[in-house]
């Protein structure tokens, strides 16, 4: 029962941590919130010293992806689907790669400068660059 009790308690805790958004370690960039969005949506695919950015996506089921929608993006997981559905279908974007884990993007990032991704507070981080933490 104790064993119950407690992994409930680190699901609540691990559904409250903040989103970090990392970057590879060569980056010397960081990041903004609107910055985030433009790249996220396919607006820019420019990091701000002029560098290709190439955004990743955590899985549709991951819930730190619907935080990473809600807090970053400022919509829901159904209104960014349904944005890339339509740039999709007209021909005018492509939807960043989307990877399994936390982990996986953490391994993608650290091996890419080009790449940006976002994990929970909680997701161990060394190997990569913390370019903004949201709360």
């Amino acid at each position: 029962m104790k064993a119950v009790i407690l992994f409930c308690m680190v699901l609540m805790g691990s559904a409250h941590a903040d989103i970090i958004i990392i970057g590879h370690p060569s980056n010397s960039n960081s990041v903004s919130v609107e910055e985030l969005q433009r790249l996220y949506t396919g607006k820019s695919s420019s990091f701000a010293d002029g560098e290709s950015a190439l955004p990743l996506n955590l899985s549709d089921a991951n819930t730190v992806r619907t935080r990473f929608d809600e807090k970053a993006l400022g919509r829901s997981s159904s209104q960014i689907k349904a944005y890339w559905s339509k740039l999709v279908f007209t021909g005018k974007g492509t939807p960043p790669k989307e990877v399994d884990s936390e982990a996986e993007m953490v391994k993608l990032v650290s091996s890419n400068p080009n790449l940006l991704g976002y994990v929970s507070s909680s997701t161990d981080v060394s190997g990569v660059k913390v370019l903004l933490k949201i709360e």
